[in-house]
């Protein structure tokens, strides 16, 4: 591993969740901590480490170099990495939290604030235990195939910041979701996140996700707009109820808006030891 993580020792850190999507939180203001992939790993290793689905690194725009140029548009950026250290261009449950954080710790106020993603610019709207966010767009791309622990799935692709694959079941809950997603890579060359939907009733579908970096989570928020895209086709504007195992979530669709709503916590702070 690399010897650079010893150089954390006492850096603070806080634990966050949205419907059971968990994060490590790292306060860095200024710009001035390096998280190589084998760090972040390490972080959310949920035996050896704090444990999460990926780490929010809480930074100011103008300090970070891939979106100093945009620090007109918003004073934080969510520097997000997946579990296994790789950069995401968007978490919709990260982002929900990361604002919860912004303003728990005072470091924005709300009620509205901007905060810039590698997808862009979204809005985070703050309540009391719910906190929507204003999306990316998804767009359906066409149809796709997937193949889990043996299994051949056929899917909807769709992008909503990230890439998506949508495929409707009869039951998500009697899937063996433990393989890892086998995907074509002409389609989906960063991977893809893999929603599995059965209809719960009108416009409201119960969703078990496979995210990519991470493996099966409670919950993907960019995976529920993409799922509330497809049930959606067709119909227009409206909102779709997500249930996935972590909790409910909401999305509504009106033209080149998508807001995406469900509660987000912070659970736990403290200071590493590594």
């Amino acid at each position: 591993m690399d010897t650079r993580v010893l150089d954390l020792k006492g850096l603070p850190f806080a634990k966050g969740h949205g419907t059971g999507n968990d994060f490590v939180i790292v306060p860095d203001p200024d710009g001035e901590l390096n998280l190589p992939p084998d760090l972040v790993a390490a972080l959310c290793d949920r035996r050896r480490g704090v444990g999460g689905d990926g780490v929010l690194r809480v930074v100011r725009t103008a300090v970070h170099p891939e979106v100093a140029d945009r620090a007109d548009e918003a004073e934080w950026f969510m520097d997000y990495r997946n579990a296994d250290g790789s950069l995401a261009e968007m978490c919709g449950n990260g982002v929900r939290v990361y604002a919860r954080y912004l303003v728990a710790s005072g470091l924005a106020d709300g009620p509205r604030i901007p905060i810039l993603t590698r997808a862009g610019l979204v809005l985070a709207d703050i309540g009391g235990e719910t906190i929507a966010v204003t999306m990316p767009t998804p767009v359906l791309v066409g149809p796709e195939r997937v193949r889990v622990s043996g299994v051949d799935f056929d899917g909807t692709a769709a992008t909503c910041g990230n890439p998506n694959l949508v495929c409707w079941v009869d039951d998500p809950d009697t899937l063996d979701l433990a393989g890892t997603p086998v995907l074509d890579p002409a389609a989906f060359p960063e991977s893809a996140n893999v929603e599995f939907i059965a209809a719960a009733g009108d416009r409201h579908v119960r969703m078990r996700v496979i995210e990519r970096g991470v493996g099966e989570t409670l919950s993907c928020g960019s995976g529920a707009c993409a799922a509330a895209a497809v049930v959606l086709d067709g119909q227009g504007s409206g909102t779709v109820t997500v249930d996935v195992p972590g909790g409910r979530l909401t999305v509504t669709l009106d033209g080149d808006r998508c807001v995406l709503s469900g509660p987000a916590v912070i659970v736990a702070a403290g200071t590493l030891s590594l």
